[in-house]
């Protein structure tokens, strides 16, 4: 017959207690049920734990029992509390990809406040380009995206817009462009040199797609770019969240012919079952970043 935990925790108290009358009154029991659990216990170990004289003194074999039956009393409570903690989001991991722009000025502000309710929940975060954030998730290796989902009609994603971010052009703040106007049309730009990033996919459709079509140069990473952009080498095209708006020798112009913007949102797997301390954080973004006219 196995052994029951119940029994072990009475084993446990009445040697603590000592004595079986204070331990069935800690327990809300009756002495007769607290005494009959431990002897039940006994005859499943075929050992004695009490000395039969004296009812509250452990035998040498009690001895030996108590401190490892506390051990795993303490372990198995463990396991309760954390087990409930992470089925409630209060425990675990919560993995999350981005694209930069997003990692950098929105998701600081949706992890402050997740926190202060998830202080336990260990948060992982990494930046990528709107590929690679998309195929971190469907390889597996994040629980959210956030970013521009560049299928969003993928039947295995599930896309939860928040924002609109805005085409832009950048340049140095003292560059012709600069001065000209608020607002730009392709046809304004496309006598400048242009570099093009990994952002000008968005110009595809339209026919700003001349603009990257014609780039002379082709800078990926977001640092070297800026870096190339304040020597005067080129101008380019930004979503609005990628500019920095902090630069004190860059400027972003709204590109208003055409109009173009991505979709910044959330996402996940269809088919993938996400922790509650993922949902939570999931939920959590939507409360916090959704702007539909923005």
């Amino acid at each position: 017959m196995d052994i029951k935990i119940q029994q072990l925790r009475h084993f446990s108290l009445v040697a603590e207690q000592r004595g079986f009358r204070a331990a069935a009154s800690k327990a809300n029991r009756s002495q007769a049920a607290l005494s009959t659990s431990v002897k039940e216990l006994e005859r499943i170990l075929g050992q004695t734990l009490f000395d039969s004289g004296h009812k509250a003194k452990l035998t040498p074999y009690g001895e030996f029992c108590l401190p490892k039956i506390n051990q795993f009393l303490k372990l198995y409570e463990d396991l309760n509390s954390d087990l409930r903690a992470a089925a409630a989001g209060q425990l675990g991991q919560v993995r999350i990809a981005s694209v930069p722009s997003v990692a950098a000025k929105l998701i600081p502000r949706v992890l402050a406040s997740y926190t202060d309710t998830h202080p336990s929940v260990d948060f992982a975060l990494v930046d990528d380009n709107a590929a690679g954030v998309e195929a971190r998730l469907l390889a597996g290796e994040v629980d959210l995206a956030v970013g521009n989902c560049l299928h969003i009609q993928d039947e295995r994603i599930v896309f939860t817009p928040l924002l609109a971010d805005p085409i832009g052009i950048v340049c140095l703040h003292d560059h012709p462009l600069a001065s000209s106007s608020f607002q730009l049309s392709w046809e304004d730009v496309v006598e400048f040199p242009f570099i093009r990033n990994g952002t000008c996919s968005l110009l595809e459709p339209t026919p700003a797609h001349i603009l990257a079509d014609n780039a002379r140069y082709s800078v990926e990473n977001i640092t070297s770019l800026f870096s190339v952009l304040e020597l005067g080498i080129g101008i380019t095209t930004l979503p609005r969240l990628a500019f920095p708006s902090e630069s004190e020798h860059l400027r972003w112009i709204p590109l208003t012919d055409p109009y173009v913007e991505r979709q910044i949102g959330i996402f996940r797997l269809s088919d993938r079952y996400i922790s509650p301390q993922a949902y939570d954080f999931y939920e959590l973004c939507v409360s916090e970043l959704y702007a539909p006219n923005q």
